[in-house]
């Protein structure tokens, strides 16, 4: 079978389907000849990958964002199946995509893939409640996260301001920056109960609490310097209580990861991590590759070498 591209054509404000003859025109010349598969909903990444994976497709590529990439994977991975997993960057955040070290152009991307080799990676699983006050479970390469980050998130998907932006990367990175000042403004930490691995369950205050499997969020914040994608441990990023004037002055350090300096920063790893609100009340949203699929109580678990993924010869 050909390696099959599954396309989110909404990704990147809707660039990518008005860019596919060109993307789909690169992927042939500079990495080759392949089928192709359109999300159409929600879900639709998850299912496509999962019935190709288990019908015995060898490769299948994600073309879209953070969150078609997520949901790719995890339809590869809920099939059991030894399908490698490739990535094609079309969305606004990238990040993923950066921790492997692909390149945002498609042209440069399809070379990446077709001289790339085969690296097993760890995942996340988390378990969580949905919106809909259900137990649910899914996996995620990158990075979940509650606090400020999924404040901006959610602000991004609905933020108006920047609609007079060309679609794509420059009106991405621009919303997030927008959305991270407004978010930032009357900003409080909350406080929740955390276990981690065999320790005791202790309150933790945080403005932003970080479980990262590979190294960036929020369209290029370095939340995770030192994270490896196969050392079998989450890094835990835990910024605590800080003043909003210190988050604006110190905003470049979390796109070169120095603000692990800051004393209100700390990080550790962690194999498995149990969170709930102190205040079992109140409703703390968590974000998971950049989507925004519940709400706490979530326990975390890395899970080795789980995804095989194709990457850059020198990565």
């Amino acid at each position: 079978m050909l390696p099959l591209v599954i396309v989110n054509p909404k990704s990147a404000g809707g660039s990518t389907r008005d860019n596919w003859s060109a993307i789909a025109s690169d992927l042939r010349t500079h990495f080759g000849p392949f089928q192709v598969a359109f999300t159409k909903a929600a879900g639709d990444g998850a299912r496509l990958a999962k019935d190709a994976a288990q019908a015995g497709r060898k490769f299948i590529i994600a073309c879209g964002g953070d969150g078609t990439i997520n949901e790719v994977a995890n339809g590869i991975i809920e099939s059991g199946a030894d399908t490698e997993f490739g990535v094609l960057p079309s969305g606004t955040g990238g990040d993923f995509r950066r921790s492997l070290g692909i390149p945002n152009s498609p042209r440069e991307a399809a070379r990446a893939i077709r001289n790339g080799k085969s690296k097993l990676i760890d995942v996340g699983r988390i378990t969580f409640q949905s919106h809909a006050d259900e137990t649910v479970s899914r996996y995620f390469l990158n990075v979940s996260s509650f606090g400020l980050a999924a404040s901006i998130i959610e602000r991004v998907k609905s933020n108006k301001a920047l609609d007079w932006l060309p679609l794509g990367g420059v009106r991405g990175r621009a919303s997030f920056a927008l959305s991270t000042l407004q978010e930032v403004v009357g900003l409080d930490p909350v406080t929740v109960r955390v276990k981690i691995d065999d320790g005791e369950e202790r309150l933790l205050q945080t403005v932003n609490f970080c479980v990262a499997n590979a190294r960036y969020f929020g369209g290029g914040m370095m939340i995770a310097p030192d994270a490896k994608l196969d050392d079998g441990c989450f890094d835990l990023v835990n910024i605590g209580d800080i003043r909003t004037a210190k988050i604006l002055l110190n905003a470049f350090s979390l796109y070169n990861g120095t603000h692990v300096e800051l004393k209100e920063v700390k990080s550790t790893l962690a194999k498995r991590i149990s969170v709930s609100p102190s205040d079992p009340q109140s409703q703390i949203h968590l974000e998971t590759d950049g989507e925004l699929p519940g709400k706490l109580p979530a326990v975390y678990e890395v899970v080795p070498n789980a995804l095989r993924v194709r990457v850059p010869i020198n990565a």
